[in-house]
């Protein structure tokens, strides 16, 4: 039976160390060590770039804002951004040169793209038949992990596996009886979220729950943001009505977060967790709360966000993770492959780009492995799986211990 070791976070956030867990592998990293993560790489050298490709603000807010956090550290001069387009299905070729024309610049060395949307394993390959020598690391790739793994130096997603049967069971201890989960046919053709489907489904059998599947528009089509926006701010009381008060939703698209958690908290239901989960994700527009001066601050955005749902009536019915995992992500990679470049930090070590994540969560409680792939059981040295432990927003709010349980081998290869 595989093991995941970790440390669970501690109440109200108040330990600064963390534990990452890969396999049999764990590592322990303290204040002193994150802090090196960061200010070595400022000291080492300055002679060359990093460039950032992200969504846009609309389609992926905190994967945008942690690239211009990772930006503000380093400056302008040494971190380049870019955005791909938000209908990228439509515009792939505009999505590949977007990212292949940061190698232009003789100074690039690394590339990180967060969300590794269709057409970074193509715009990767071509960066390395030009520019080897840039480092192409893919964050939360759409395309098939072994695929995009093949032309990245180095891949990083959530852990779908260990989050599909962790999220119900987490549904399961709340008192949910009805999982409800909302995609489309683009989404569902991603190895990642089919996979993940089956884990949510059999587990939902082992905990007696019952699981449903409901479709909304992609909002890379024709209907675009608003349309598929509208679809789900029409639906969810008529799904609220039918499932009943404790159904939990779950929905793969990050356009549709908002309206789903602002009509839940209209209509009842719970939401364990975004997909790419964040204080920030949907909660603010759903709250109507402004988080401008907490903007950085992931703590006080909690406390903001959550002090907002007991309000509104919703303590103990809806989750998230205390730091945004696209903030960490588009900030983490990049730092990952500045410490990789300076020579303080091993390109495919778990345990370093741990130490890179919490310079951007300090206090985050993580857990991981490497992907295994389920038809052959083979693991993947360049391509890992994550996720942080579960916070319930209440009075108080509290962790699941989520990152210390023991996810069952056999969801491993269910698919």
């Amino acid at each position: 039976m595989r093991k995941f070791a970790s440390l669970a976070m501690a109440a109200a956030m108040a330990a600064s160390l963390m534990s990452f867990s890969a396999s049999a592998v764990s590592v322990d990293l303290g204040e002193e060590e994150t802090e090196a993560a960061a200010v070595d790489a400022g000291e080492v050298s300055e002679d060359y770039h990093i460039g950032i490709v992200t969504g846009s603000v609309s389609q992926s807010e905190d994967d945008r804002r942690g690239a211009e956090a990772f930006q503000e550290m380093y400056g302008e001069d040494r971190v380049t951004l870019a955005i791909y387009p938000d209908n990228f299905t439509e515009e792939l070729e505009t999505t590949i040169q977007t990212i292949v024309n940061l190698s232009d610049d003789p100074e690039m060395k690394a590339i990180i793209v967060n969300q590794a949307v269709p057409g970074t394993t193509e715009a990767f390959r071509q960066i390395k038949e030009r520019r080897p020598d840039i480092l192409c690391i893919a964050g939360e790739s759409h395309e098939d992990l072994p695929e995009i793994g093949s032309a990245a130096d180095l891949v990083c997603n959530n852990d779908f596996v260990a989050r599909g049967y962790l999220i119900i069971k987490t549904a399961h201890e709340l008192g949910v009886d009805t999982f409800v989960h909302i995609s489309f046919p683009r989404h569902m053709s991603y190895e990642t979220m089919s996979r993940r489907v089956a884990v949510m489904k059999a587990a939902c059998e082992e905990f007696g729950m019952e699981f449903v599947m409901e479709t909304a528009p992609d909002p890379t089509t024709d209907v675009g943001v608003p349309g598929a926006q509208a679809f789900i701010l029409e639906q969810v009381p008529g799904w609220i009505e039918k499932y009943g008060e404790n159904s939990a939703y779950f929905c793969t698209n990050d356009a549709h977060t908002e309206p789903l958690l602002k009509q839940l908290l209209e209509y009842g239901g719970y939401f364990i967790e975004a997909d790419l989960p964040s204080p920030l994700m949907g909660y603010p527009g759903a709250l109507g709360i402004d988080l401008t001066e907490e903007a950085g601050d992931f703590e006080k955005i909690l406390a903001k966000v959550e002090s907002a749902i007991v309000e509104k009536g919703g303590a103990g019915r809806f989750g998230t993770w205390a730091y945004s995992y696209g903030y960490t992500v588009s900030a983490g990679l990049a730092q990952h492959a500045m410490n990789v470049i300076d020579g303080v930090s091993e390109l495919d070590s778990i345990e370093d780009v741990a130490a890179a994540y919490q310079v951007f969560s300090p206090k985050a409680s993580w857990n991981g492995s490497n992907y295994t792939n389920a038809d052959t059981g083979v693991k993947m040295g360049n391509v890992f799986l994550t996720y942080q432990d579960t916070y319930i927003m209440g009075d108080p709010g509290y962790f699941m211990g989520a990152t210390e349980v023991e996810v069952p081998e056999k969801y491993f290869t269910t698919k």
